[in-house]
């Protein structure tokens, strides 16, 4: 039995093997299938019996991975190995055995490895002599078809010798699984030969091929898994940092090194001691958190989903500290070991690299091409990468572990991976040079460097030099942010908004951001936005408001950077207001002229607003993908004219009458009319319909007005694939309620509003502009959705069907949003605009969200102006502008409480009262 068996604790306890194999001894009968029946009943019972003995010692020791996997793999061996006998002693006993009925059972993949959660398939391998004979195929038979009925996921081979060593010498998925092969039960002596055959003629003069093979399969696997080990909901088996990526290494060692076991690979030359404790170290935590996701989804789950973080964090005894909570803790913590994962291979190859790569080239590394440089200050090269000469290099002089970065950028190398080793472990020599002037000038070169600033940094990150050269940073390494909306830890995100930032400067992305690039090319304040950029998010998970506390940071680090006193200032205003851009264009009326007003005001210069432009494109870009698309690129583009044409003018740019004279004349043209026509028009609507509408839509609902005529209701629907959404206009007789209908009917077709404006003609007529999108953040431009989207409005203000059944009836999009605690809230602001009451309400984004809160407004007897809707995750920010049914500004503190409690009521989602 493997010695990890050995040293697994009351064996007993789990599975009595030998009390079971007298219990099935005794049954009575002689008949196969019934007798089968009957001993799967009794391995059932204590299968079930070991599960939970298992289960309840994962609840006791919860970080005790490798022993909980170890059990699982005990468990089942003890299984197959009654279900053998019973199937050769008792269903189908070969009296006088010939040399061909001969059968071995071996454990392959994690089960082979004597590893597996409590849902892992079972992979087992019947292995025989020859051609499969008669008694041999009955056999194998019935055990497989005993193991499905005892609930076992199985994954089986059946292969001669021959066809074994034929398959693997084919397909290096077989090779790898037959690599961790276990002799289980059956016949020893057929077992020890299909390993010497295996060792000889299949692993034997292979090795650099394998390696090459198994590197190029983890390349692949890292890239369809997002290829970061920092996406907050990981998968703890397959993504990059995980349970595979450590496989990995243990099948290459054993491979080349014919090691069994991990702690084999110090004697083999390919880790340290130390190394071989954080291999460990993460193994057995990575175990622990796969069995806790098997154990609580009750069937193989290997995603760490939010909800799922929340329960294991407490399952593993982790608690809520000041500013950071238990699962933020949990997940810091499981990033931490997916770094060292990272760590560890790049050392693990370094050493292959030595011995089995061809001459002249490197494992999963491209060469560069380049020519070696020939000031090095002391640094060397080897083989294309960068090194240095002695062990204690760094211990001479600790600038030298950020020098090594500088240099890396500055000649476009790579850093050897035993450097990298090094520099991990002398990285808190830096501690005592963080002022030196020189240390932070090289800081500061990588970091605004006109190359790859990103990549740089992610090595000086991963080496653990940048939180130790910045501690303040080193607060933020691998610490997740709870939420649905960031996909990504703090350091990740901050890095890879650097690494826009460069490529928006190198004009690489103009297509995706035409503005931002244009903008780059008039900004004066270069090393501000970069340091910027890097200090936005510094102060997360500090307990109080990030922006205010990263201020404090970057008064406190620019000087030590050495950026001058101004450049000082205006990185810490772009960290104290990063947010202040999307926040005033996702969430605030930009036809209102007074969101602009204080908008400039507060930004005050026209190079602070290209730099608060720059850093919220790529701040939005880098929370992950999807989250950016071409309707907040709309947005943004439009605060950003609007504030600079009055930075640039002040108050002497039009005014509003001259604005919609000129909205007017550019309308006429646009369309075409004579006098008399378009002065029909012209009465009909009131002046705000003019200032908040774009030219590009009052073409549309002009055209939508006169195809209309008397008709009662019409609706037109246009995708705009240049803004990412599709405009849903409803012309229709007003009538209260008219709008949470519509956005009830909306929501039922599967439409997303995220923004919406509100008009009433002078002759009672209603016209409602939305801007809609699917649920993944694209337009409706499939003529089936749309005609749905058509149908279900005409349903909705027909009073066909009560819409409230058929919005009860609608399933959550995402159910795990339901893991986030969100407090609902209610922000009342009769200051933010002239002419109307904004209101903001926070809340657990759900289908339907938007109608209800209409609903409650209507019950309030109030006129919505405008909506605007910005979803962060699982949050919805949904900004309402109001007035009375007089068309005045709200302002009895009476009637604002009663509709703050109407509104507070249904974001919490007690109620669904619609009418009809």
């Amino acid at each position: 039995m493997p010695s990890r068996f050995d040293s697994l604790p009351q064996r007993r306890a789990i599975i009595d093997r030998r009390a079971l194999a007298d219990a099935l001894a005794a049954l009575e009968g002689t008949e196969p299938i019934a007798l089968r029946g009957t001993a799967t009943a009794l391995l059932k019972a204590a299968l079930d019996a070991g599960r939970a003995e298992i289960g309840r010692r994962l609840i006791e020791h919860p970080s005790r991975g490798l022993e909980i996997a170890a059990a699982q793999a005990f468990l089942v061996d003890q299984i197959v190995r009654l279900l053998h006998d019973f199937t050769t002693q008792r269903l189908y006993p070969a009296h006088n055995p010939t040399a061909a009925e001969r059968l071995t059972i071996i454990a392959v993949g994690g089960y082979g490895r004597g590893e597996m959660a409590p849902y892992s398939d079972v992979d087992i391998g019947f292995l025989t002599p020859w051609k499969q004979t008669a008694w041999a195929e009955r056999v194998i038979e019935t055990m497989l078809y005993a193991l499905w009925d005892l609930g076992l996921k199985v994954g089986h081979s059946s292969r001669s010798l021959d066809e074994m060593v034929r398959q693997a010498k084919a397909d290096v998925t077989i090779r790898t699984a037959l690599l961790e092969a276990r002799y289980v039960w059956g016949d020893q002596t057929l077992y020890d030969e299909a390993a010497h055959r295996f060792k000889t003629e299949v692993q034997a003069d292979t090795v650099r091929t394998f390696i090459t093979e198994k590197l190029d399969e983890r390349n692949a696997r890292h890239k369809r898994m997002g290829d970061t080990r920092y996406a907050v909901e990981p998968n703890v088996k397959e993504a990059k940092g995980g349970l595979r990526d450590l496989h990995t290494l243990f099948w290459i060692g054993k491979y080349a090194y014919n090691v069994s076991e991990p702690g084999e690979l110090v004697e083999a030359g390919l880790l340290s001691r130390a190394e071989y404790r954080q291999f460990n170290r993460a193994e057995n935590f990575l175990w622990a958190v796969r069995c806790h996701l098997h154990s609580i989804a009750r069937r193989a789950e290997d995603r760490l989903t939010f909800d799922m973080q929340t329960e294991i964090a407490r399952r593993m005894r982790f608690a809520d500290r000041p500013g950071k909570s238990k699962v933020e803790r949990f997940m810091q913590y499981y990033f931490i070991q997916a770094k060292r994962v990272g760590d560890l291979t790049g050392v693990f190859l370094a050493h292959l690299d030595e011995k089995f790569a061809a001459r002249g080239k490197r494992f999963g590394l491209p060469m560069l091409g380049r020519r070696s440089p020939r000031k090095l200050h002391g640094f060397t090269v080897d083989r294309g990468r960068l090194a240095i000469p002695a062990d204690d290099f760094f211990q001479a002089d600790p600038v030298r572990l950020i020098e090594l970065f500088a240099l890396a950028d500055l000649h476009g190398m790579e850093v050897h991976p035993l450097t990298m080793r090094v520099a991990a472990r002398d990285a808190k020599l830096v501690d005592d040079f963080r002022a030196a002037p020189r240390a932070n000038a090289l800081f500061l070169d990588v970091l605004t460097s006109p190359r790859d600033p990103e990549t740089v940094l992610r090595w000086m990150n991963e080496a653990g030099v940048f939180g130790r050269f910045i501690p303040d940073f080193g607060r933020v390494v691998a610490q997740m942010q709870f939420d649905m909306y960031h996909h990504y830890t703090v350091d990740e995100h901050t890095i890879r908004a650097i690494g826009l930032l460069s490529r928006i400067e190198n004009k690489t992305l103009d297509e995706d951001h035409p503005l931002a690039s244009a903008v780059f090319a008039q900004i004066v304040s270069r090393r501000a936005l970069y340091v910027a950029v890097l200090l936005h998010d510094i102060a997360k998970g500090r307990g109080g408001d990030h922006s205010v506390l990263g201020a404090e940071v970057a008064h406190r680090l620019c000087p030590r950077f050495g950026l001058t006193e101004a450049e000082t200032e205006t990185v810490a205003w772009l960290v104290r207001h990063h947010l202040l851009m999307s926040a005033t264009a996702f969430k605030r009326d930009l036809s209102d002229f007074k969101t602009i007003l204080d908008y400039a005001e507060t930004v005050q210069s026209a190079e602070r607003l290209r730099l608060l432009l720059l850093l919220t494109v790529v701040d939005i870009r880098a929370v992950g993908p999807g989250v950016w698309n071409s309707w907040k690129r709309q947005l943004l583009t439009a605060l950003y004219e609007s504030a600079e044409e009055v930075l640039r003018l002040g108050h002497k740019q039009k005014g509003r009458e001259e604005r919609i004279a000129a909205k007017q004349a550019a309308l006429r043209e646009a369309l075409g009319w004579d006098e008399t026509r378009f002065a029909t028009l012209l009465k009909r609507m009131p002046d705000p319909y003019w200032v908040a509408e774009p030219d590009e839509v009052l073409v549309q609902n002009a055209r939508l007005i006169e195809r209309a005529g008397t008709a009662q209701l019409s609706i037109d629907t246009r995708p705009d694939i240049a803004r990412g959404a599709t405009l849903v206009t409803v012309y229709a007789a007003d009538h209260p309620g008219l709008f949470y209908r519509i956005a009830g009917a909306i929501s039922l077709a599967g439409g997303n509003i995220i923004d919406a404006r509100i008009h009433t003609t002078r002759d009672g007529m209603a016209l409602d502009n939305f801007v809609v999108q699917d649920p993944v953040g694209a337009p409706f431009d499939d003529e089936t959705q749309l005609k749905r989207l058509r149908n279900g409005i005409e349903d909705a203000l027909a009073a066909r069907g009560r819409l409230v059944d058929k919005l009860l009836a609608k399933p959550l999009s995402r159910p795990r949003a339901s893991a986030f605690p969100i407090a609902p809230n209610v922000l009342i602001e009769n200051k933010a605009s002239n002419r109307f009451t904004v209101i903001e309400v926070n809340a657990r984004d759900r289908p339907a969200l938007l109608h209800q809160l209409a609903h409650a407004l209507f019950d309030s007897k109030v006129t919505i102006h405008s909506a605007h809707v910005a979803t962060y995750g699982e949050r919805a920010v949904d900004t309402f502008y109001l007035t009375d049914l007089t068309g005045d500004k709200i302002a009895s503190t009476t009637k604002l409480r009663g509709i703050e409690r109407r509104l507070l009521t249904a974001a919490q989602g007690e109620t669904l009262r619609t009418a009809a």
